[in-house]
């Protein structure tokens, strides 16, 4: 019996995240968002741009990172690149999300006072350190993550 390509395509991991992006979406200064074409950049793309181009690291290293192949980061941060420069040069709307991913640690930002946590997956902040406030953001959470990070971590 033949399988097909899709059956026979190995099964996506899930590319690990050190935390979540602190922000979803960027556009051009002066355009109105609806009226721009958008670009959509999964989360492990965001991520490699972060790893190689923010943090410097070379594509093996950042591969290790993420916990994937160096031909698959390769692919990944191509398609980074290409959109980022799309964004740029066209002034498309950017929109980050999606992806199959884990983050290794999560980001919660206090809505009164504007300060980010980094806490650990799992951890739970009750009040802000600086402010005292009760009025959080979890940033995983508004990425559709939380509990299938924190499981992954067990």
């Amino acid at each position: 019996m033949i399988q097909s390509e899709r059956e026979m395509a190995r099964p996506k991991t899930h590319r690990l995240i050190h935390t979540p992006p602190l922000y979803k979406g960027f556009k051009p200064i002066g355009a109105r968002g609806r009226d721009l074409e958008t670009l959509e950049m999964s989360i492990d793309e965001y991520e490699s741009l972060r790893l190689a181009d923010f943090e410097g690291l070379n594509q093996e290293e950042a591969a290790e990172e993420m916990d994937i192949s160096r031909s698959t980061f390769a692919r990944l941060i191509e398609s980074a690149r290409r959109k980022s420069s799309q964004f740029f040069i066209q002034g498309k709307r950017l929109v980050i999300g999606g992806g199959s991913v884990h983050f290794k640690e999560n980001l919660v930002q206090c809505h009164d006072c504007h300060h980010i946590f980094v806490v650990q997956m799992g951890e739970k902040l009750e009040s802000c350190h600086a402010c005292g406030s009760t009025n959080l953001i979890d940033l995983a959470g508004g990425f559709g993550h939380g509990q299938c990070c924190r499981d992954s971590r067990n």
